[in-house]
């Protein structure tokens, strides 16, 4: 995913962008059903107000978890942010 304000869904029947307000409603509703709910996909699609497919999301979160394996496997640098404070 992206640090931009979108990011691409690559799911094999929709080629969407993904807002920042699709992106939250996407962390919050994952937040609040669990991954391991059942029928995780549909939950989060359905709590989203059906902007995204159950397929789209499965496959937005595989990216997402794709992303976190290659940051932590140093495949990919950890991103440097931009932060104020002591520890800068």
């Amino acid at each position: 995913m992206s640090s931009g304000s979108s990011s691409r869904s690559t799911s094999p029947s929709s080629d969407s962008e993904w807002s920042k307000k699709e992106n939250k409603m996407f962390e919050e509703a994952l937040a609040y059903y669990g991954v391991s709910a059942p029928n995780l996909w549909e939950k989060v699609a359905s709590a989203m107000g059906g902007t995204k497919s159950a397929e789209e999301v499965r496959r937005h979160f595989q990216l997402l978890i794709d992303d976190v394996d290659n940051i932590e496997h140093g495949r990919i640098p950890f991103p440097k942010y931009k932060t104020q404070g002591f520890w800068t």
